[in-house]
């Protein structure tokens, strides 16, 4: 195999994986609560061959990471998610498929990635109905075995899901319906947007197709008791724009912000689209609602990173996210979505405890950024390296950095069922620069800054990966 290309997401924390392997019992240093038990999953892009066209962070084949706790000790194992995309490339050996824009693929398979259901297989990971679903966005839900992640191919809900899924869908811990969305939900750069809702058995009992207000990338959406929130930010997609050979996605600020809010009683024809300022938000920490108004806490740019202006140009410079509050007050006679920043410092993956999402909650933990400590990539000035817990109604932050350590999205595991609301373990899977290996760390959620309980390190490093979850033994 030919060396990775001099890219900045194919070295250090970044550079793939060639191998997939089995670590039944890993080192422990302090101590493994032996009352976390279950399987910690990571997802993320490691491309198996180098690629020929430019490489983008959101494109490689997906690969899972699965941390089994058993009694305080501690299993690792990764496997490649193999797609039709993955089974093709390693037939022949060399990089086919172009990141971001589909119509750079070779002729000979241009057919196919156009009408390819399965995709990489790369951000996210979820849990649901007795099956584990690896979800990308912009194609089917990939299923894989949850114990032996040995890949099943594409899932669409016995038929039912004929769109895409987006990688960011959301459970009510009350009813164990999953609910999540789908852009561009008819075909590359469409305008159409999609609603899905799958009880707790896994079977699909409502979906809608909807048009918004223009195409985009939506990643994320909100969802409360009473409210579903579908906000459309300008990171455009542009199918002339890509056929001229300029950005397929760009950022567009003068189009605006558009957040379209229906009642969960509701269908598509009860949507209401409000204004707010240009931004965009990757990942929203939660909502819920009141009365009418509707609050959000978000990871909140100014503008995005890597995604170039509409022309091809850079986004400008100040491009860091910071949790931020969206208040929307469905009772004014021309609500507008309020956006405030709550604190100074870097905001994102977020998590909470799952058993409060859609309702009023207090605490939350996300990565964030101690820049005392240089760690430049493209596009982001510094990479993440520490972890907060923070108290969204005092604001009140607790925090740890690692001195020569990048983390991962954080997951939180209540330390039992009847457990007060933030009572549990912070997970997070961290590299360290020194040995280029990792380690999967516990923190007590409550007392973040005491640094880590019980780190269980693998022999090798784990590239950086988007989400993950947790699923619980027995």
């Amino acid at each position: 195999m030919k060396p990775w290309p001099d890219n900045a997401f194919l070295q250090g924390y970044y550079e793939p994986l060639t191998a997939e392997c089995t670590a039944p019992d890993l080192i422990i240093e302090g101590e493994i609560p032996k009352d976390l038990n279950g399987t910690f999953y990571r997802n993320g892009p490691n491309p198996q061959v180098p690629p020929k066209n430019e490489y983008h962070f959101f494109t490689g084949d997906g690969m899972i990471h699965a941390f089994t706790f058993n009694n305080g000790r501690v299993s690792h194992k990764n496997r490649w998610a193999r797609t039709e995309r993955f089974r093709i490339e390693q037939r022949t050996g060399e990089s086919l498929f172009s990141g971001m824009n589909p119509l750079e693929t070779p002729e000979e398979y241009l057919d196919f990635v156009l009408t390819d259901k399965e995709g990489v297989a790369n951000t996210s990971v979820v849990c649901h109905g007795n099956r584990m679903l690896l979800l990308e966005e912009g194609h089917l839900p990939f299923e894989m075995d949850p114990d032996t992640l040995d890949s099943y191919g594409s899932w669409s809900f016995y038929g039912k899901l004929n769109t895409t899924m987006s990688a960011h869908p959301k459970v009510d811990p009350v009813t164990g319906e999953l609910l999540f969305h789908a852009y561009m939900a008819t075909g590359p750069f469409s305008d159409d947007m999609g609603l899905y809702r799958v009880n707790k058995e896994g079977h699909m009992t409502e979906s809608h197709v909807f048009k918004a207000p223009y195409s985009a990338m939506v990643h994320d959406f909100v969802v409360t008791e009473n409210y579903i929130i579908f906000p459309v930010m300008p990171i455009t997609g542009d199918m002339d724009r890509a056929m001229e050979g300029k950005p397929p996605f760009a950022w567009e600020p003068e189009v605006g912000t558009r957040v379209g809010i229906m009642p969960r009683n509701g269908t598509p024809a009860d949507m209401q689209w409000i204004e707010g300022d240009a931004c965009y938000v990757f990942h929203f920490m939660n909502g819920h609602d009141k009365d009418g108004v509707i609050t959000i806490e978000a990871c909140h740019f100014d503008s995005p990173p890597l995604f170039p202006m509409a022309d091809g140009t850079p986004t400008p410079a100040n491009i860091h996210p910071s949790i931020a509050r969206w208040t929307i007050d469905l009772n004014h006679d021309s609500p507008r979505v309020q956006m405030k920043y709550l604190a100074d410092h870097g905001a994102e993956f977020p998590v909470i405890d799952p058993r409060y999402a859609m309702r009023d909650y207090t605490h939350g933990w996300y990565t964030s950024t101690d820049r005392t400590i240089p760690a430049e990539i493209p596009g982001s000035d510094v990479v993440y390296n520490a972890i907060v817990h923070f108290n969204v109604k005092t604001l009140a932050t607790d925090t740890y950095a690692f001195e020569a350590g990048y983390v991962s999205e954080p997951m939180f595991v209540p330390r039992n069922a009847s457990s007060v609301e933030g009572d549990g373990y912070v997970l997070t899977c961290v590299y360290d620069i020194t040995s280029n290996t990792s380690a999967l760390c516990v923190f007590d959620a409550q007392n973040i800054a005491a640094g880590p309980i019980g780190k269980a390190q693998v022999s090798h490093r784990v590239p950086v990966c988007f989400h993950g979850t947790w699923r619980a033994a027995g």
